[in-house]
């Protein structure tokens, strides 16, 4: 029986986390590296989303990651400077839409990071500074609903600009460039 394969990317913007869309003009996964079949990414990132991503043909694997064991940590730009108020809210959880659901997250670790990390400019510009200023904030939460980051800072009065995940488990993004595909032997998370 052949062994699994397993795989680190940086997910550029604009990318859906997939391999096959109905949807015209989509970019896909399989654009940026030949990925053997049964290849499925381990969660997602939407398409305004970046950073790490993990796949796998190894559907338990699957599974064990995106269980509440392990951590996801992102970085977020967010739109003002956001106040303590707001990161306490965050980390104690507050209620996000989830397919037309009302959800409370559940409790999550939020800090305010002293500085802007070194991300490569998007291939989209966001805006400049004439519209006020933003922040990054590090969100590290143990569950993954759909556009959950987002929502939570939007719930806070804070919307998200741009979001990076830059950890799952003991996985980190390091200094993989955008579109940098890293076949590895397995996963230790």
């Amino acid at each position: 029986m052949p062994s699994h394969r397993h795989f680190i990317i940086h997910k550029p913007y604009g990318y859906l986390s997939q391999f096959v869309c109905v949807l015209k003009k989509k970019k896909l996964l399989g654009e940026l590296y030949n990925f053997p079949e049964f290849t499925m990414a381990i969660g997602r990132l939407d398409e305004d989303s970046e950073g790490l991503l993990l796949l796998t043909t190894d559907g338990m694997m699957s599974e064990r990651i995106r269980s509440k064991t392990i951590e996801k940590e992102y970085y977020a730009q967010v739109d003002g400077d956001i106040t303590e108020e707001a990161i306490n809210a965050l980390q104690q959880g507050v209620e996000i839409g989830v397919r037309g659901t009302k959800y409370q997250t559940l409790p999550c670790n939020v800090i305010k990071l002293s500085q802007a990390p070194e991300f490569p400019p998007r291939t989209k510009r966001l805006r400049d500074d004439r519209h006020g200023p933003t922040c990054w904030i590090s969100v590290t939460l143990t569950e993954g609903k759909v556009r959950q980051v987002r929502k939570m800072t939007a719930a806070v009065g804070f919307p998200t600009l741009r979001l990076f995940r830059v950890r799952i488990g003991k996985i980190y993004l390091g200094d993989l460039a955008a579109g940098e595909v890293q076949e590895i032997d397995g996963f230790a998370v």
